[in-house]
């Protein structure tokens, strides 16, 4: 059964007595079509409170209500992100590994769409050895180093993307200073721009405790 008003007065007359009521019944399907619009909307009413109980299905304010209450302040909505991407975010950060190198990396990848590069002074992988074949000294990598216990270095990008398409640089097209069409905003009031402050807040909650990570973050 839906919620339609139609459907809601033929499960009303269908529990009535047949015998009781003639085949046309005018003022016996007004008195009941009063009926089913109050229970057409109660049924609305229990659909909708039905889907907010979901994390997929929820929407709205009700979607911002979820955030809070798995993540606390960690996961905000983007300024102007529609209910879709948010609850695709949200369920993707709730099963994410987390306290792993692995998990720092798809955080800031789910965040930005880029991968950032991390090293550790304590890794061997990311330092190799002296005149290895690999990393070390005279080619690419970088020194290992035994007074940084538990912190490592963290370059994080900020996404390609722009979500405006009158937006430039300056003197550039197709939007810059000095050149039509004109766009002035904060970037924190730009839809869908995800700011530093939502890369660091990324990286924070995927960080094992008493670790620390220097995060240079640019474009």
């Amino acid at each position: 059964m839906t919620g339609d008003i139609n459907d809601m007065l033929a499960r009303l007359k269908s529990v009535l007595p047949v015998r009781w009521f003639a085949d046309t019944t005018p003022i016996l399907d007004a008195v009941l079509t009063g009926f089913a619009w109050g229970w057409s909307g109660l049924y609305a009413l229990l659909n909708f409170v039905k889907l907010q109980t979901r994390l997929a299905s929820a929407t709205g304010i009700f979607l911002d209500i979820a955030a809070i209450d798995y993540f606390g302040l960690a996961l905000p909505r983007h300024a102007g992100e529609g209910d879709g991407a948010f609850s695709t975010r949200l369920r993707a950060n709730l099963v994410a590994p987390r306290a792993t190198r692995a998990g720092l990396v798809l955080a800031l990848e789910n965040e930005t769409g880029r991968t950032p590069v991390i090293f550790e002074p304590l890794n061997a992988a990311d330092t190799g050895g002296y005149n290895s074949y690999t990393l070390g000294y005279g080619t690419v990598g970088g020194y290992g180093s035994a007074n940084l216990p538990f912190q490592f270095f963290v370059s994080a990008f900020r996404p390609n993307a722009s979500p405006i398409s009158n937006a430039g640089g300056y003197n550039g097209g197709p939007g810059g200073y000095g050149i039509l069409p004109m766009f002035y905003a904060n970037i924190s009031d730009i839809p869908g721009v995800v700011t530093d402050a939502d890369i660091y807040a990324a990286a924070a909650a995927v960080l094992p405790v008493a670790t620390t990570a220097w995060i240079n973050i640019s474009n």
